[in-house]
């Protein structure tokens, strides 16, 4: 059954929120079926299936700090509400999906208002700020992960976390432990809010394990600029051999390549790790909002996927040590591996459509 109009896809600019809503309009475009993207002036730098129609840009801000930023944010999402309020009206949806993230806000709204079919995508453990906000309009909160706190459970219904395409071609890419004195494959990323830590404590910690597992390591790992020729001096010392720089752009390669990773725990990289069924030291971002990075981490662990460390306890001697017992046991890292890779969803995308298109469908009959 065809539809009336497009599916509207509403999400905030970072990466948690794009990444998802990215996968489920490649997925919708494949099926024939078209959508629009209604998001913040951000949007205009996205690439991929996103920047392949027409961006509807809508004001918004985040509702914190101090008294003066509030009020001028909630001024914001009120210009945003009426621009969301004559998109909807342009583009005539069959269904609004939002993923988060307080750019979404203004449209979900609009679409209650407008007696819209509408649901919510929820890429972590903790419903978001933005998506409570939005969730009463919602008829579906599509969620990541099994438990979602903040969610009523009539609503809920499990898809996972959409991944990009270049994770999904790895889902099907077996574990290989290290072998007995072989080289040690590890990946270390954290992004804006985990390299400076890491690139702190991980080279330092390496030092402080033994010579003889010390010698079998192979680094990789992303560091901000300020800290690349730091971290490159340390592991020379070290004699490790090591791969420093800023950014990958095959990430998803070197994750499927790593023996271990360590890594923040935001929910992409989680959902990342399960689909390409890789074991982990997760170090969940202590500031995030609601604490979901460690919501995330731990339900991973709980399948038994990683190893969580709070920050407090993220210091040289404790990661030498956690380092040291994992790279002495491959079975663990491989029963690890399998752990995470049987929570994955390398098809939420293609569920989460489904789930939408039931939606939209279900409204026009």
């Amino acid at each position: 059954m065809a539809l009336a109009g497009p599916i509207v896809l509403a999400t905030g600019g970072t990466g948690g929120h794009v990444f998802p809503a990215e996968a489920l309009a490649s997925e919708l475009s494949a099926r024939g079926i078209d959508y629009a993207l209604f998001t913040d002036s951000r949007g205009k730098q996205w690439q991929g299936a996103l920047a392949a129609r027409p961006v509807h840009h809508v004001r918004a801000a985040s509702p914190s700090g101090s008294i003066g930023r509030r009020i001028a944010a909630l001024g914001h999402l009120a210009l945003g509400f009426v621009q969301a309020w004559r998109g909807l009206a342009r583009v005539a949806p069959s269904a609004v999906v939002g993923f988060g993230g307080y750019a979404s806000v203004p449209t979900m709204l609009a679409a209650r208002v407008r007696r819209l079919p509408a649901m919510l995508h929820e890429q972590n453990a903790v419903l978001g700020k933005a998506n409570r906000l939005a969730q009463a309009g919602a008829t579906t909160i599509a969620t990541s992960f099994v438990e979602t706190r903040h969610t009523e459970a009539s609503r809920v219904a499990l898809v996972g976390n959409p991944v990009r395409e270049a994770v999904r071609a790895l889902a099907g890419l077996g574990y290989r432990p290290p072998a007995s004195g072989r080289a040690v494959d590890l990946l270390v990323f954290g992004g804006s809010q985990g390299a400076g830590a890491f690139a702190r404590v991980v080279p330092a910690a390496i030092e402080a394990m033994a010579s003889d597992l010390r010698v079998h390591l192979r680094v990789v790992q992303q560091c901000r600029p300020e800290d690349v020729e730091a971290a490159r001096a340390s592991y020379a010392r070290l004699g490790v051999l090591a791969e420093i720089a800023p950014f990958f752009r095959d990430l998803p390669q070197r994750m499927a390549a790593a023996h271990l990773v360590i890594a923040r725990s935001g929910a992409s990289t989680v959902a990342e790790l399960a689909t390409i069924g890789r074991p982990s030291i997760l170090v969940p971002y202590p500031f995030a909002a609601d604490d979901h990075q460690t919501a995330n981490a731990r339900a991973l662990e709980a399948a038994s996927g990683c190893v969580v460390m709070p920050e407090t306890e993220f210091t040289p001697a404790a990661l030498a040590e956690r380092l040291a017992a994992l790279v002495a046991d491959p079975a663990r890292l491989s029963a690890m591996a399998a752990a995470a890779h049987a929570v994955g969803r390398p098809d939420a995308a293609a569920r989460l459509a489904d789930l939408v298109l039931d939606l939209a469908r279900g409204a026009g009959r």
